[in-house]
């Protein structure tokens, strides 16, 4: 049998770039294990800063030494990879919850109060109940199970990762949605977030029911 030896260096590169990436994505689990936690899941949310739409939260449970390939911060994946990682996260994870809140609530009680609700009822989902949250950011929940705030624990974490990725796609398929209901401000382009297209078609037709009608950018619309 013919062994290349570039292509086995290559090889040997690309598991010890892996494994040291999963190593770096394990170190608060790893961490929390040596404390004595079990059940550690990871909380994040996407949606903060779009101008229309909900917010959506998700927490995660894995088992230890799991080893996904490719799963990072969402923000660093491409839609393609994150929908590929969608289902397996969803298989391998020991346990997972996902948390939608509307656009009425965020205008209620405003969008910090409405994610860390969404993470609040994500994590309630969860069976096994947690003994520790990695909640991505630095602001805690309400709840009495142990919390880590980890700012940009998104690309620290591994669970953490993975709740961006179900947060994110599942956002995402709900703005695709809405996109059907209100064709005329291309919420399958944007998502809802504040681009130049969405401003500008905004200013064109006026907010739409899904606005979130607190927010600079929207506001100054309504009832003009």
């Amino acid at each position: 049998m013919y062994f290349n030896p570039a292509f086995e260096r290559w090889v040997a590169c690309w598991i010890w770039i892996h494994y040291a990436l999963v190593m770096n994505l394990m170190e608060y689990e790893t961490k929390a294990a040596n404390q004595g936690f079990r059940n550690i899941s990871g909380v994040d949310e996407a949606g903060r800063g779009p101008l229309a739409g909900p917010v959506v939260a998700a927490a995660v449970i894995f088992s230890p030494n799991i080893d996904i390939v490719d799963l990072d911060d969402s923000k660093k994946l491409s839609p393609k990879k994150r929908e590929e990682l969608f289902p397996e996260i969803q298989e391998r994870a020991t346990a997972y919850g996902v948390a939608v809140i509307g656009h009425k609530i965020i205008d209620e009680i405003n969008i910090l109060q409405a994610a860390r609700l969404a993470m609040k009822q994500a994590v309630d989902q969860l069976n096994p109940i947690p003994d520790l949250l990695l909640i991505d950011g630095n602001q805690k929940i309400e709840s009495s199970i142990d919390q880590w705030a980890i700012v940009k624990g998104d690309s620290k974490s591994l669970s953490i990762a993975a709740a961006s990725v179900l947060a994110k796609v599942t956002r995402d398929r709900i703005m695709d949605d809405y996109h059907k209901l209100y064709p005329q401000y291309a919420f399958n382009r944007h998502k809802g977030y504040g681009t130049k297209l969405h401003r500008t078609l905004i200013q064109e037709h006026g907010p739409c029911p899904i606005h979130r009608s607190k927010f600079k950018g929207v506001s100054e619309y309504i009832n003009r």
